[in-house]
């Protein structure tokens, strides 16, 4: 039997004062799509931040790909193909499409001593055209629009190779069209069956 993309099983996160979160299961398929409904303050971004690595549960258990996870950052939640898109960008806005997607992976040439702006262009061009994200990887981002904005965190993260797609109020920035092509993110990729997706909505 195939294990699911994320098994999250009795997490609790207390902070000073608030329990966030009370003993909560989460299973997430592989090729998925999940929204977690609740009112603000629920404690929905609370969990997928556990997830993402932000938080440490104060008790529980984080499985992804059938394997029990530790994360003591995001990076480490990156690397287990977990990748979060925040409510609130995290761009550099005098900064290119391209600079911001590839941003600490950047392609290397000569020997690794100089990024290779082109073939960095190229790949962020591609991976925009799968997903039918239509941007400019030579703009400024400070020049998008928000919902272009979305469209460049969510191109960061399958950059990195998510697997799982964690997107915080997604939708809030997003017209309908755009909402449809975001869902297309579970549909198109190289590898279908193992992506998933979850959204926090209130």
């Amino acid at each position: 039997m195939t294990a699911p993309a994320v098994d999250l099983r009795q997490i609790t996160k207390q902070f000073p004062g608030v329990l966030a979160n009370d003993e909560v299961d989460l299973t997430v398929d592989r090729g998925s799509v999940h929204a977690l409904l609740g009112e603000n303050g629920a404690g929905k971004t609370t969990l997928m931040n556990v997830l993402y690595g932000l938080y440490k549960p104060t008790s529980g258990t984080v499985v992804v790909d059938g394997q029990e996870r530790t994360f003591d950052s995001p990076r480490d939640a990156i690397d287990a193909g977990v990748g979060m898109i925040h409510q609130h960008f995290m761009l550099v806005e005098p900064m290119t499409v391209t600079q911001n997607v590839v941003l600490g992976n950047e392609p290397r040439k000569w020997g690794g001593l100089a990024v290779d702006r082109e073939r960095a262009r190229e790949a962020v061009a591609e991976l925009a055209e799968r997903y039918g994200f239509d941007v400019d990887p030579t703009a400024t981002v400070a020049d998008l629009s928000v919902g272009e904005q979305q469209r460049i965190e969510i191109l960061k993260a399958l950059y990195r190779g998510a697997d799982v797609l964690i997107l915080d109020e997604p939708t809030a920035v997003l017209t309908p069209r755009r909402s449809r092509s975001c869902s297309r993110c579970s549909t198109n990729s190289p590898r279908p069956a193992r992506r998933s997706s979850s959204s926090p909505t209130s």
